[in-house]
């Protein structure tokens, strides 16, 4: 283990009395891999990978397809350029775990990585609620669609939702870095969350503890409150809808963004609001990896296999592609 005598260079940080302030933290990630850690690195890489490309082309068709300029998928656009910051955050040094059976990580960039990862976890559920609204305008209001969601309110939301993100920290992460860390610096996961690192602390950490629990509390069930009202009212009006035709049509148009929202937070409150057990933290970890890098891979093929418009969106940019390749 590596320990100094302050965790930042000249910082202001509490030691801890008679013993040395840990300055690094070890991710152990799936140190029990053993002889799997080649395929299981190979297969995230690859993950990571589909990841990377199915948002950015996502981002691409979303920007030159004039077909695709309206509110639905400005929002997709955006949500995919959250997200490719978003497993950024973890999978790089996740990939580095794989090979080494543990990685090294100073405390400045462990708190930098749980503030980043953190933050846009949170921009991405006031953005999916968002989403919904535009949804819910979308079908329930129709005649006030154009009006009330024009590009001004769209980057407004967008804007918003951000800057809720990295505002919704800034009472935690202060708290994170005054705890003193005085024995283990090994965090038994494979990025830096909140709750390996307070579990960690000799200090009191009912101080951050309930704070944190508040304020994620808040950031999180509030758009969780607002996506599952936008759909109470959207499936409502659907009902409503005497043909069966009419019914299909107004469900396709937010099918796509109901599977995405029942995808991140089905695997958010598995690993946040699960019970706790000797077996948990292996479950944890699995699920995260789930909505660190499962979701942002899934959510461009749901949109791709789910949504008419964006395959055909993708279909033309491939053969203007081909086109220009065989014009060479």
């Amino acid at each position: 283990m590596h320990f100094r005598g302050s965790v930042f260079q000249g910082g202001n940080i509490p030691r801890c009395p008679n013993q040395t302030a840990v300055t690094e933290f070890i991710l152990l990630g799936f140190g029990n891999l053993h002889g799997l850690r080649i395929p299981t690195f190979m297969i995230f890489l690859t993950v990571y990978i589909i990841t990377i490309v199915g948002n950015l082309m996502i981002i691409v068709i979303t920007m030159i397809d004039h077909s695709l300029h309206n509110p639905m998928y400005f929002f997709l656009g955006n949500l995919s350029f959250l997200e490719l910051w978003y497993t950024t955050s973890v999978v790089p040094k996740m990939l580095k775990t794989f090979l080494t059976g543990h990685e090294a990580i100073s405390f400045s960039v462990c708190l930098l990585q749980f503030y980043v990862f953190g933050s846009l976890a949170v921009a991405e559920c006031f953005l999916l609620a968002a989403m919904s609204y535009d949804r819910y305008m979308a079908i329930c209001r129709p005649l006030h669609y154009a009006r009330s969601m024009d590009f001004k309110v769209c980057i407004l939301f967008v804007i918003g939702s951000w800057v809720s993100g990295f505002l919704s920290l800034v009472v935690t992460m202060p708290m994170v870095s005054m705890l003193p860390f005085c024995a283990s610096n090994e965090i038994d996961h494979f990025f830096c969350d909140l709750a390996p690192i307070v579990k960690l602390s000799c200090g009191d950490t009912q101080k951050v503890r309930i704070p944190a629990f508040i304020i994620a509390s808040l950031v999180s069930f509030s758009p969780f409150f607002l996506t599952v009202l936008s759909y109470y009212k959207i499936i409502s009006s659907i009902l409503k809808i005497p043909s069966a035709k009419g019914k299909q049509k107004a469900f396709a148009t937010c099918s796509s963004h109901l599977t995405v929202v029942t995808v991140f937070y089905g695997t958010l409150m598995v690993v946040y609001a699960g019970p706790t057990t000797t077996q948990w933290p292996n479950l944890r970890k699995v699920f995260s990896v789930l909505y660190i890098v499962g979701t942002p891979m899934l959510n461009p093929i749901i949109y791709s296999l789910r949504n008419k418009e964006v395959q055909n969106a993708l279909r033309k940019l491939l053969n203007r592609n081909v086109i220009l390749v065989n014009s060479k």
